[in-house]
């Protein structure tokens, strides 16, 4: 047995066979017990201006003990502005993280004990200026749950009137206003890779059929 095999034989599970079921969601099947960690001990690796990084040692279903590197977030909200034209504000701004610019929904995080839907409002008047008369929860995310437990709350908001953008000084952004479908086209082609614009798209296209369907 070579090193990679060795990796796999620790890292596996017994898997049970597939069970053709309706949606359960997760830890409401008997059968989800089996799969939870036991967290043994934790410690903060580092703490940052927006996140914290915590590292578990972790005991696996099969007994065997690991390590978890968890990025603690506080969370955040996004919004789906539209406009009664059927427009979708985006904005354009810098990420450091990929070195280049991107288009997404308007959001920013949750401070901590904020109610997302004060946070939604706030983003939406400082990052493009509108004011919805209207807004509505649509859904909410795990941004990336194999790392960080960050949870972007998705609203949608209507009837807006524009009052003027108030960006943080060091937030840099341009906002332009995309036709639903325009946008959703993107996406399908993969040219939209924001999780939070991908999602915000996708349901306000999804909404936007059943409507048409009633």
């Amino acid at each position: 047995m070579d090193e990679r095999d060795e990796v796999v034989e620790e890292a596996s599970v017994e898997v049970g066979e597939a069970e053709e079921t309706g949606l359960v969601l997760g830890d409401d099947d008997e059968r989800d017990a089996d799969l939870h960690e036991q967290i043994l001990n934790s410690e903060t690796a580092w703490s940052g201006k927006i996140f914290d990084v915590e590292c578990l040692e972790v005991k696996l279903p099969n007994g065997r003990v690991s390590r978890r590197d968890v990025v603690r977030h506080h969370g955040a909200v996004a919004i789906v502005a539209l406009t009664e034209s059927g427009k979708i504000a985006l904005v354009r701004q810098y990420r450091t993280a990929l070195d280049r610019v991107t288009v997404e929904i308007p959001a920013g995080k949750l401070e901590p004990g904020e109610d997302p839907l004060d946070c939604a409002k706030r983003e939406l008047k400082e990052e493009t200026g509108f004011v919805a008369g209207r807004i509505a929860y649509l859904t909410t995310i795990a941004s990336s749950c194999g790392f960080s437990d960050e949870l972007i709350h998705l609203y949608l908001a209507t009837q807006l009137s524009f009052e003027g953008a108030t960006p943080d000084e060091d937030e840099f952004l341009n906002v332009d206003l995309v036709d639903v479908q325009e946008l959703v086209d993107a996406v399908l082609d993969g040219k939209i890779e924001d999780a939070k614009t991908v999602v915000g798209a996708l349901a306000c296209d999804v909404m936007a059929h059943r409507l048409a369907a009633e």
